[in-house]
């Protein structure tokens, strides 16, 4: 029988000044955090800091060569905050850490191997990033208002079994469980490394009394992993997967966490979002 983990919400970070200290407790405490924030909120920082060269080190080149201003501050906003929650994780300098990439794109920190894993997502203004040193981890993110054709990729994106649930659903609940399932497929493929290599409908999801997400038809595996899907800033779905041990189980459900089975009404459970205190 599979055990479900709580899965704590991701942490609103509002710039390079914020008070890092609670991702390092947070992936002490879990050995995982999902950090999230706004290309704006990062902006003034990207564009002021007399040591971003430094900051992006082999990402510069890379950087100076976007055709676009926006192209070039929305690359160089990810790296920061990548580098930015991955020294507060290991209590070291950003200019001090060294991305690469593994084929597909996949962040990786030079050095650290297996011991630490990497997830960037981001859509419209949103920025999110996780890190976990208890395994491997994926994050995807998706506006709640993206107008995604469900006939078009029902096929693409859902199990046979998927798809007869959500055909049973009305139009509303069904937008809502596609875009959740959504998230997660891509979260799940990002934390195995395979990312859009890997066909969506051969992954299926089941969902237990509570709502939560499950790998369906893979009993043994499924122990190993833990899915949550988060609203942040009122209009966003973020979903995770993470492969390892979670130090952090609680019983009751997570503030911020959809377990509704079809998560019909989105607002009424979110993290807070850009601006508010509590998500600090």
């Amino acid at each position: 029988m599979t055990t479900h983990r709580s899965v704590a919400p991701p942490v609103h970070l509002p710039g390079p000044d914020a008070p890092w200290e609670h991702v390092h407790e947070r992936a002490r405490a879990t050995g995982r955090v999902v950090v999230h924030t706004t290309w704006g909120e990062w902006l003034y920082a990207a564009l002021l800091d007399p040591d971003l060269r430094t900051i992006l080190g082999q990402d510069w080149p890379r950087y100076r060569q976007s055709p676009t201003a926006a192209g070039r501050f929305t690359f160089a906003v990810s790296r920061m905050v990548i580098k930015y929650t991955a020294a507060a994780v290991l209590e070291a300098a950003p200019a001090d850490l060294d991305l690469a990439y593994q084929p597909g794109g996949r962040p990786v920190l030079r050095g650290y191997g297996e011991e630490l894993h990497l997830s960037l997502a981001h859509t419209e203004e949103l920025v999110v990033v996780a890190v976990s040193t208890g395994g491997p981890v994926g994050v995807d993110t998706e506006s709640t208002e993206r107008q995604a054709s469900y006939a078009l990729l029902r096929d693409q994106v859902c199990t046979a079994e998927e798809a007869a649930e959500l055909d049973a659903l009305p139009e509303d609940e069904r937008r809502a469980r596609f875009l959740r399932l959504w998230t997660l497929k891509e979260a799940y493929t990002k934390a195995l490394g395979q990312g859009m290599r890997r066909r969506f409908n051969a992954v299926g999801f089941t969902w237990d009394g509570e709502g939560r997400a499950t790998l369906a038809g893979h009993a043994a595996e499924a122990r190993d992993w833990s899915f949550a899907t988060h609203l942040v800033g009122g209009r966003y779905l973020v979903s995770e997967a993470h492969r390892g041990r979670l130090l952090e189980a609680r019983s009751r459900r997570t503030p911020g966490e959809l377990v509704a089975p079809f998560a019909a009404h989105l607002p009424a459970v979110e993290c807070p979002g850009p601006g508010d205190p509590a998500g600090r």
